[in-house]
């Protein structure tokens, strides 16, 4: 690369080096939610302690040098359910086995339709005007929810599809009231102050996999037959949420295959859904995994619809180890013959804490990778 090189630079989302959105829960919110759930202290009082560790992430965040900071999903169980059950209409379910990971089950937890779906007054705006009030003049807070289609799959699954039959008898109904509600709580945050907002999505990273069979049919009435109709589906269900929403809000994506105590879900490259998610998805930048050879090649990104970001995540948040420098370097230029270097950025290649389990490093660790991704950013864009 010419040292005398120009590249655009990044004053919002995403930016140079990043972040996907999830840190590791710090030990005093960890016996705080542990002393709620034994009915030990009150929701105020833990309130009172994720208000205390989001401030102190938020200055940590900054001091790292990141542009956009997140209140590392502490408020959160999970990266999606807590999400989900903030909906009205939407509420916990206890299932009998949690999903299943590369050598490990999660903790059970799932979702139960208990009447019409809709987005007003949902809690992460309240969480997020918290966030805003907290971070320095000229940084920006990204927020996270999970993908409309991950509510899809969750509502669909065989364990839950006959409680959302009772008031979604028809499955395109079901679909845009699930639209429709994203697109409230979207509205609700910008008007909060909102600018970023990253959709985090397992539902391309599960449909790269063999296993993707087992999605095919679980909506009923024949409405996906085949991967080429989940897909559609997938995308339409996405797209509409996002429709119409005004200019000066970023919508991103992260797309994953699974992030639980270090273990994954999924393995596949991206060739099976580059389209329509590279060429169709109506997002301005793709946080895409790339830690591992489980995410295959770059050749897919060639799909990409020109203009669009992506965010290489070359840095596993699943372990501390750090990389070699020269290695993230060199994909990145390689990276580089499908999508402009000025169109890339870096990041790890997940949260380092989808749930509240939080990956196997230590916080050491997690600042040892963004701190990495940072120096090599600067070295690659200046």
């Amino acid at each position: 690369m010419s040292t005398t090189t120009k590249f655009t630079a990044r004053t919002k989302s995403p930016f140079r080096y990043d972040i996907v959105g999830s840190f590791l829960r710090p030990t005093e919110l960890k016996d705080a939610r542990a002393k709620f759930t034994a009915g030990n202290i009150t929701q105020a009082e833990l309130t009172a302690v994720e208000d205390q560790e989001i401030i102190k992430l938020i200055k940590k965040e900054e001091a790292a040098g990141l542009k956009a900071v997140t209140d590392g999903e502490f408020r959160r169980s999970w990266w999606h359910l807590d999400f989900f059950w903030g909906l009205t209409g939407v509420a916990f379910k206890k299932p009998e086995h949690g999903y299943f990971f590369h050598g490990e089950e999660t903790r059970q937890g799932t979702v139960t339709v208990t009447g019409k779906i809709s987005g007003e007054n949902h809690p992460f705006v309240a969480a997020f005007k918290f966030t805003q009030a907290h971070v320095s003049a000229g940084v920006q807070v990204k927020q996270t929810i999970p993908a409309p289609a991950q509510l899809l799959v969750e509502l669909l699954s065989p364990n839950n599809i006959a409680e959302a039959r009772k008031f979604y008898p028809n499955t395109a109904d079901l679909f845009q009231a699930v639209s429709a509600a994203y697109h409230q709580v979207i509205l609700d945050l910008y008007d909060a102050g909102a600018r970023t907002i990253q959709l985090d999505d397992c539902t391309w990273g599960m449909l790269v996999s063999k296993t993707s069979e087992k999605f095919i049919n679980s909506f009923g009435e024949g409405e996906a037959e085949t991967l080429d109709e989940l897909k559609a589906l997938y995308l339409k269900v996405n797209n509409d949420a996002i429709a119409d929403l005004p200019a000066d809000l970023t919508i991103n994506t992260h797309i994953c295959r699974g992030n639980y105590h270090s273990t994954w879900a999924a393995a596949g490259g991206y060739d099976t859904v580059a389209t329509p998610l590279f060429d169709q998805e109506n997002v301005n930048a793709y946080y895409l995994e790339y830690d591992s050879d489980r995410s295959g090649g770059f050749e897919p990104l060639k799909a990409l619809t020109a203009g669009k970001y992506v965010v290489l995540g070359l840095l596993t948040s699943k372990d501390g180890k750090l990389e070699d420098r020269q290695v993230i370097i060199d994909r990145i230029h390689e990276a580089a013959q499908y999508v402009p270097l000025d169109h890339l950025c870096l990041s790890t290649q997940c949260g380092f804490a989808s749930t509240e389990e939080g990956n196997i490093l230590t916080e050491a660790d997690q600042w040892a990778k963004i701190a990495l991704v940072k120096s090599i950013a600067e070295e690659v864009w200046g």
